[in-house]
């Protein structure tokens, strides 16, 4: 199955982007697709072999999962790949241009929900964290 990719370019140059990325506390500010869903908490290990792990919750308490992975390349500022705990993958590039930043996750779909529902709520997340930043 062919890889999905989300992108949105933020103002913000790529050191501040990287850094509100890969930053445990500043995840759950921006780490949910939809507005009943948030994120309460996230760890981070920032190096290869490390974990990310991220609570996902329904504001209403009906739903809540560990989105977990393990970093299989960290470059900072400009590149990580992690490897989910369902064994897909997905790389993140961090690219500067005049001040601003494009970031582009390219992730290996799930096999339970259609590719644009998948797309939507990645490229949701990613949108979320360019308002965060930008505000």
């Amino acid at each position: 199955m062919d890889k999905i990719t989300v992108t949105t370019t933020i103002n913000a140059p790529v050191g501040t982007v990287w850094a509100a990325y890969t930053d445990a506390a500043r995840i759950p500010h921006w780490n949910f697709a939809t507005p009943d869903w948030h994120c309460p908490e996230a760890e981070v290990d920032l190096r290869i072999g490390g974990r990310v792990v991220s609570q996902m919750a329904a504001k209403d308490g009906s739903l809540s999962f560990a989105f977990g992975a393990t970093y299989t390349e960290v470059t900072p500022p400009h590149r990580l790949a992690i490897r989910m705990d369902d064994g897909r993958e997905a790389v993140t590039r961090f690219e500067a241009m005049q001040g601003r930043t494009t970031v582009t996750t390219c992730f290996d779909p799930e096999t339970q929900n259609p590719v644009a529902m998948q797309q939507m709520g990645w490229q949701a997340i990613l949108e979320n964290f360019r308002r965060y930043l930008e505000r």
